[in-house]
């Protein structure tokens, strides 16, 4: 039986790379000023944050869409391999609106892939259920497959909520999703990084009083120079360690010498993330 030992750190922490961006990692490029790339140098990107990052990472999630094979043949064994089987609706450019389950990536698992992760866009909206529904789908999917389920809930305010608050929405969420008992859980980061340190563990201890089961951090929408700040704090107080992108590479995107640029730079990050988490994490066994 697969445990999330297949993708944690031998502290029973997740030092864990997000790779699984689509067309946000499209429009990136073009934010970056490298005009809208094709297919092909979104998939030599991946490849290469795959190759210079999976190393020292203790799981490392891919999209089936852009350049798997070669994404999978770059992640080591010492590093587990997740697949991401959300299909996102999202408009060029645009934020992900809502996620199904795709099917065709649950189809034909390859054997390599100890994990699969979902994107769960929670609303309070009159979709809230279906959206429940489609979690324990999810967990039930991977359940049957014999690996392992990462859910990833990300909160938006529903039409016309005009009183909408961040961290309490995440935290509303956690209570609600938390308890189908996916194997890992992925939150946002409460405050979005910001905030004095006190601050920060005093929202990460709200948060992980909602938590049913080990959880981890994602890095969208926190500053990058605030993420191990973020990351230590939420370990404080009960998260397992993270699971993030941005934090790590988003800088290198559009760089000359990408190979270069993540070693230079996006090495060193997860290194310096990989001690917070073996040094602070709660072992996904304790929580």
């Amino acid at each position: 039986m697969t445990t999330l030992d297949a993708i944690a750190r031998p502290s029973g922490g997740f030092a864990m790379v997000a790779m699984d961006q689509r067309e946000s990692l499209r429009h990136m490029f073009d934010t970056a000023g490298r005009g809208r790339p094709g297919d092909d140098v979104l998939i030599d990107f991946k490849t290469a944050v795959a190759e210079e990052l999976a190393p020292f990472a203790s799981g490392f999630l891919a999209d089936r869409r852009f350049g798997f094979d070669r994404v999978r043949a770059a992640v080591p064994a010492s590093s587990g391999l997740i697949l991401a089987v959300d299909a996102l609706d999202q408009a060029d450019g645009g934020p992900v609106e809502d996620t199904d389950l795709d099917v065709a990536a649950l189809a034909d698992l390859p054997d390599q892939v100890a994990a699969l992760k979902l994107l769960v866009i929670w609303r309070r909206d009159d979709r809230r259920e279906a959206r429940v529904e489609l979690a324990e789908r999810f967990i039930a999917a991977a359940r049957e497959r014999g690996v392992l389920s990462v859910l990833e809930p990300v909160v938006r305010a529903a039409p016309g909520e005009t009183d909408f608050e961040p961290d309490a929405a995440i935290r509303e969420a956690a209570r609600e999703l938390s308890a189908l008992h996916p194997d890992l859980y992925k939150a946002q980061v409460p405050l979005t990084g910001a905030g004095s340190e006190a601050e920060q563990r005093a929202a990460s201890a709200q948060l992980d009083a909602c938590m049913t089961g080990p959880w981890v951090v994602l890095s969208q929408g926190v500053e990058r120079d605030r993420f191990a700040d973020a990351v230590r704090a939420a370990c404080l107080e009960g998260a397992s360690g993270f699971l993030a992108g941005r934090a790590l590479w988003s800088d290198v995107v559009g760089a000359e010498d990408v190979r270069g640029e993540l070693r230079a730079r996006s090495v060193d990050r997860l290194r310096a993330l990989v001690d917070i988490v073996d040094a602070h994490a709660r072992p996904w066994r304790d929580a």
